[in-house]
């Protein structure tokens, strides 16, 4: 049984309650009697793509696990080479696409984000890379493909409306290649499951705060995003011997949660 944690959105940006977050899922991770296949995160690592931050979270996201990372909108590609990953580009401004090879699976994780906007967008670049990966892996090797925004309608006005676009484009790649066996995103900060290209797409609720549903109350138009009282909660994959997958949620709990407003 191949198991990936998944966790996303922890926005780490310099005050206490970030950090407090996301070093509770980490120490969570840290305490498991196993060791976990791969440890995901998709985006929206740094609040404001600060390398303060990035330097932080290199801090918070040890462990001796596996770990892959994403941009989200709220990243900068540079930094987050240059700081997070400790690998500076000779690309100013170019996708962060990553892939690990692990035993039994491949995880491929492409950059959705658009410099400078919320909504999401895989580049022309980003395709072929994600295309060559997959030419590479024989069919019978399950991939996972991640990305910070959901390519699919998950029926939440805000999120839909900043959610990944063009994504004909990546349904038709994954139409060539039957290996793909699912999704998995962030940026909606909530735990949710839905399809794209006939596969399930898994989206990690977030660490740093949870969106309200549609049908919840909120008092004031402009809260209508997200509850902070909520405690930090991440994904775990199962890929068993046949390539199936299968998700649980698992919240972490704190002790006195603090209150802030959450962000996308």
């Amino acid at each position: 049984m191949i198991v990936i944690a998944h966790l996303s959105d922890i926005h780490v940006d310099g005050s206490p309650r970030s950090a407090e977050r996301t070093e509770a899922v980490t120490a969570y991770l840290e305490s498991l009697d196993i060791d976990l296949d791969a440890v995901v995160v998709t985006g929206d690592i740094a609040d404001h793509g600060l390398a303060s931050e990035y330097a932080r979270v290199r801090e918070l996201l040890r462990t001796r696990h596996p770990l892959l990372v994403c941009p989200g909108n709220h990243d900068d590609r540079d930094t987050f080479h240059d700081v997070l990953l400790g690998r500076p580009t000779d690309r100013p401004g170019a996708p962060v696409n990553q892939v690990l090879r692990g035993d039994g699976f491949v995880l491929a994780l492409g950059d959705s984000s658009i410099p400078g906007k919320d909504e999401g967008y895989l580049e022309d670049e980003t395709l072929a890379w994600l295309e060559g990966v997959l030419d590479e892996t024989p069919e019978e090797v399950p991939v996972l493909i991640g990305f910070h925004h959901p390519p699919s309608m998950l029926q939440m006005p805000f999120v839909d409306g900043i959610r990944q676009f063009g994504e004909d484009r990546l349904a038709e790649l994954a139409g060539r290649h039957p290996g793909v066996v699912a999704f998995l995103c962030g940026h909606a900060h909530t735990a949710a499951a839905t399809t794209f290209a006939g596969r399930p797409l898994l989206v990690a609720p977030g660490v740093v705060s949870t969106s309200k549903l549609p049908w919840e109350p909120y008092s004031h138009p402009k809260d209508h995003v997200y509850r902070d009282e909520m405690a930090p909660s991440l994904a775990f994959h199962l890929l068993d011997e046949t390539g199936r997958i299968t998700t649980h949620f698992r919240s972490v709990p704190l002790p006195g949660l603090q209150r802030l407003s959450g962000r996308s």
